[in-house]
Parts: structure tokens; sequence; C-alpha cells
């Protein structure tokens, strides 16, 4: 009978847990302020112990209700009230901007300088003094601003309107062809085995990547037996 239990009070508090989720909207399965991550994981965690409940399954029920209706309420007053918003959510942090570096906005935001360059280079900006502003948004997610003289040219720049492009299409992974992904674009290992040797490349077990583009065109990453051992990002 207590394996029974289990299974309906696991249930219950899947369902529960779906239904507070959908009331509370999207928001908690987007990028989180620090209230939306805490009320997440509560409420995870009630739902876990609600669902071993064997003698006391309102309890749980009615901690999670209460956690719901809080967030709720939160969100809508954020949703009124500007400095509800700051208090609640937080305020963004300016961590660079023309040309200078904010220390005392970097230790508010706990973030030493290798970390914030580590950033700047996960978003492609390896050089600083190519950004505008770096700021530091309630999420935790840092948004970058490069310099006007930096910004990417885009065809409306030139009055163009280019033919829309196709995601690539993955040929070989870790040496291995994929046969339905061929047959996709039309083509069979033949051809492709013809694009390698165009190539230089006589054996498919030397491409770690390999993958085409709208125009058959393939681009080829060969396995590289050699490995980067200096950390010149510290």
């Amino acid at each position: 009978m207590d394996i029974l239990h289990i299974i309906l009070t696991a249930t219950g508090s899947v369902l529960t847990l779906f239904l507070l989720t959908k009331i509370m909207g999207n928001r908690q399965m987007s990028q989180l302020s620090m209230f939306d991550y805490i009320t997440g994981i509560t409420i995870g965690s009630i739902a876990a112990e609600m669902a071993t409940a064997l003698e006391e399954f309102a309890k749980p029920l009615t901690a999670m209700i209460v956690y719901a209706f809080f967030a709720l309420i939160f969100s809508i007053a954020t949703d009124k009230s500007i400095k509800l918003r700051r208090i609640l959510t937080g305020e963004t942090l300016v961590l660079f901007q023309n040309g200078k570096l904010y220390k005392n906005n970097l230790k508010k935001a706990r973030l030493d300088v290798s970390e914030f360059l580590s950033q700047c280079r996960t978003n492609g900006y390896y050089d600083i003094s190519k950004l505008q502003s770096a700021i530091l948004e309630p999420n935790g997610k840092i948004s970058f601003l490069p310099l006007a003289t930096q910004r990417p040219v885009t065809p409306a720049d030139f009055k163009l309107t280019p033919s829309p492009e196709q995601p690539l299409v993955n040929l070989i992974i870790d040496g291995k062809p994929l046969p339905d992904n061929l047959k996709f674009i039309g083509r069979d290992e033949k051809w492709l085995i013809n694009q390698l040797k165009n190539q230089n490349i006589s054996d498919i077990k030397q491409v770690f990547l390999a993958n085409c583009d709208i125009g058959y065109k393939l681009n080829i990453y060969p396995i590289l037996n050699k490995t980067m051992t200096r950390d010149i990002f510290e």
C-alpha cells in the first residue's frame, strides 16, 4: 500500500507543480531573478517531499501553494511598481563603459577581472577596447554593446536584401558519416568521399566534423592530435 500511496502522491505533486508553474508563467523557465530562483528550487524541494509524504500530504501541498501565491503576487507587484522591481529583482550594474572598468561595481557583482574577461570572450569580445559598455543585468547575465565602429555591417546598411540562409547539415561527426543527413541533401557517401579527396583528405576517420550549406559547400574540420597547453587568458 505504501508503494501505491507514493505513486499517487508523486503523481499529485507532478500535476500540482505543473499547474502552479503554469499559473506563475513562463518566467520561471526563462532567465531567473534571484527571487525566482529561490522560489523555483524551494517549490521543487517541497514537491519532492510531497511525493514521499505517506501521511501528511496536505502540509507540503499547502506550502507549495503559498510559495506559488507569493511568487505570483511579487510578479504582479514588480510589474506595477518600479521601486519594488528594483528591490525584488535587482538593478543593473555598469561594469565597463567608455574605456573604463568600474572596480566597485565589479566587487558588488562578485566578479574579478579574470572572470569578467572570460565572460567577454564567451560573448566574442577578446579585446575590451572594442567595447562601448558592459552591463550586468538583474538576471546575472552581462550585456555587451560594441563601439559603433566595431558594429558588424549589415545588408541593410547597403540597402541589400540577401537570400534567406538555411542551417548547416552535419555530414560527418567523430569520423563517422551520417547517411540520413546525406540522403536529406540528396547526396551519397561516394559524393562525400570525392569532396574529401578534393581537400586532400583520404580517410573519413580523419575528420572530426564536416557540414554542408545549401550550396553544397563542404566545411571540414580535421582531427588534431595536439593540445593547447598554455593558458594565455589567466
